[in-house]
């Protein structure tokens, strides 16, 4: 009886003709094995834990206030130091992604964070090494990139809807660790996080949307064609995970069915991730305003107005 193959875990010496192995094409012994080595050490929650209350926008704000202190901190700290933080932010439609995203930012100075939210690639850019368009895009000293979705796209959309070839993907799944690790030798702290929300949940914000005028740009028809993919897109997830789930960077799963906590933990967990100190410049003082010393402004003619609609 011959011996079971093992699963390679060096991408770079597994053979480029050999199809990577998929949680769903693995044996039932062999992912209960993988699975008992992931979680070992992981404090489980309780099954039949009951979810928490909604919180209250009071608390939220409250809460809030505290850790956009800290941001500003980390901030200055990011800089001062010249270190370089890219955070991916990936999940289901209507997950919660661009609002954290959104929180983030509001007390962040734009010239040391930005966020990178591509479209569809162009022509010229399907041509290219697929982390190619992603490159550019990445920290220099002293900044901080959040991606609203990334190079996950082929492992999940254009997984699902058949936007990439088979062997598009298999490669993606073998090469994708090994750019990350290059990424994170290079200095560059890497976190991914991962906003899992119920298809109740989704469903509700994908109704709210519809019903808000001003949150249809927020469904495409993609959007609502991923509806129908929904254990389509399971499985892509997990596989996706099996895959890339590594050491140096791990996936960071974000409980999103309520959005309010979902923000306030990762900010919290994103200032965890970083040892820092306070170095916040000085409170500064206001000095007072200089004298007209003679100067007459213009007339209020000769200039144009917005108009005062309210």
């Amino acid at each position: 009886m011959g011996k079971k193959p093992k699963k390679v875990e060096n991408p770079e010496n597994d053979k480029k003709n050999k199809k990577l192995e998929s949680p769903i094409e693995l044996s039932e012994s062999t992912a209960e094995v993988k699975q008992k080595k992931e979680t070992k050490g992981k404090k489980a929650l309780p099954a039949n834990a009951a979810p928490k209350p909604k919180m209250t926008t009071k608390e939220y704000e409250k809460e809030l206030g505290k850790l956009e202190i800290e941001l500003v901190k980390l901030q200055e700290w990011i800089k001062v130091k010249g270190l370089k933080i890219v955070i991916i932010f990936e999940g289901r439609d209507a997950a919660g992604k661009g609002g954290a995203i959104k929180t983030i930012m509001e007390s962040l100075n734009p010239r040391f964070a930005r966020v990178v939210a591509l479209g569809v690639p162009t022509e010229k850019e399907k041509t290219q090494w697929y982390f190619q368009r992603y490159v550019p895009h990445l920290p220099a000293a002293g900044e901080m990139v959040l991606f609203d979705r990334s190079w996950y796209n082929r492992a999940g959309v254009e997984r699902v809807m058949g936007f990439c070839t088979e062997d598009e993907y298999q490669e993606f799944v073998r090469t994708c660790p090994e750019f990350e690790r290059i990424l994170v030798r290079s200095g560059i702290l890497l976190l991914k996080y991962w906003f899992s929300v119920s298809d109740e949940e989704q469903e509700r914000r994908f109704q709210a949307r519809i019903d808000d005028p001003t949150k249809h740009w927020k469904l495409s028809p993609m959007d609502l064609e991923a509806r129908t993919k929904w254990v389509e897109y399971s499985k892509a997830k997990d596989a996706m995970f099996f895959h890339t789930d590594i050491k140096q960077a791990p996936w960071l799963v974000v409980n999103a069915d309520d959005k309010k906590r979902a923000r306030l933990n990762v900010i919290c967990h994103l200032l965890s991730m970083i040892k820092y100190e306070d170095l916040t410049p000085i409170q500064l003082t206001l000095p007072p305003r200089q004298q007209d010393d003679g100067y007459v402004r213009p007339p209020m003619t000769d200039q144009t107005f917005v108009p005062e609609v309210y």
